[in-house]
């Protein structure tokens, strides 16, 4: 079991969509999924990274270029993974927007950008694959945030968009059993290129680190396998298969 847990061997075979997949969490899902020999659609915005995974593995990787928040994007991708594959069994929604500002100085627009991104893309791709899903009893795993569970203060809008997704994980957790198993990973700071894209210049951003390094109890930022690994565990039906509703913090101690 504890080797099961360590590889996710279950997913072999098995064909997932990963958003958010040309860099950082994504990128290692994408990676390590492909090494337990599953397929893959790759999802993302931008065109180099993804086919730079297609270039190294053709055979199991199919990438779709497209901005999961504008209409129709979400059918499109679960239709091209049919097309390549024939069917959905797992859906990784990673593909995150962070946006940090006190509440005086925070935008409309950029809250509108954080919940069509963090929530209703999400809902709107699970309920897209939704048929696959519920015909071969198939796993979705939305990469949340500790911000959905912790107190945000000049990161408000931000983790009401994550306690928003945790809040749909449990809810299509019970909705959705038990044919479509729903759970979330909660990962505390990660070393990703996301910290080049909160919109804050180089003095907040390192002010930011420091803080969020100080607050974390194993003194070190995650890697992006660290929390690969749990998420290519939850989508593996042979280990977590009694797995649904679960919002697992993947954080160094952040949330004890």
């Amino acid at each position: 079991m504890v080797e099961i847990m360590a590889e996710g061997r279950g997913n072999a075979d098995r064909t997932i969509i990963v958003t958010g997949a040309g860099t950082g969490m994504g990128r290692a899902v994408a990676d390590h999924l492909l090494k337990l020999g599953a397929n893959v659609t790759v999802v993302g915005r931008r065109e180099a990274p993804l086919r730079e995974l297609s270039d190294c593995r053709d055979d199991r990787v199919e990438a779709v270029v497209v901005d999961i928040t504008r209409p129709g994007a979400p059918e499109h991708v679960v239709a091209t993974a049919v097309a390549r594959f024939g069917t959905v069994h797992g859906l990784v929604n990673n593909a995150g927007l962070a946006r940090f500002a006190p509440l005086d100085e925070a935008s409309d627009t950029d809250f509108e950008r954080l919940l069509a991104t963090n929530v209703r893309a999400p809902a709107a791709l699970i309920r897209a694959a939704l048929p696959h899903l519920r015909r071969e009893r198939g796993a979705v795993v939305n990469v949340s945030s500790v911000g959905g569970a912790l107190a945000m203060p000049g990161r408000s809008f931000y983790g009401a968009s994550k306690a928003a997704l945790n809040s749909l994980t449990r809810s299509l957790a019970r909705e959705l059993a038990p044919d479509v198993r729903v759970n979330a990973i909660l990962p505390g700071p990660v070393d990703t290129p996301m910290w080049s894209d909160m919109g804050l210049d180089g003095e907040h951003a390192d002010s930011l680190r420091s803080s969020l390094l100080t607050a974390t109890p194993m003194g070190r930022f995650g890697e992006p396998d660290e929390v690969a690994k749990w998420i290519c565990c939850l989508l593996d039906p042979g280990f977590a298969g009694w797995i649904t509703g679960a919002l697992i913090p993947v954080d160094g101690g952040r949330t004890s």
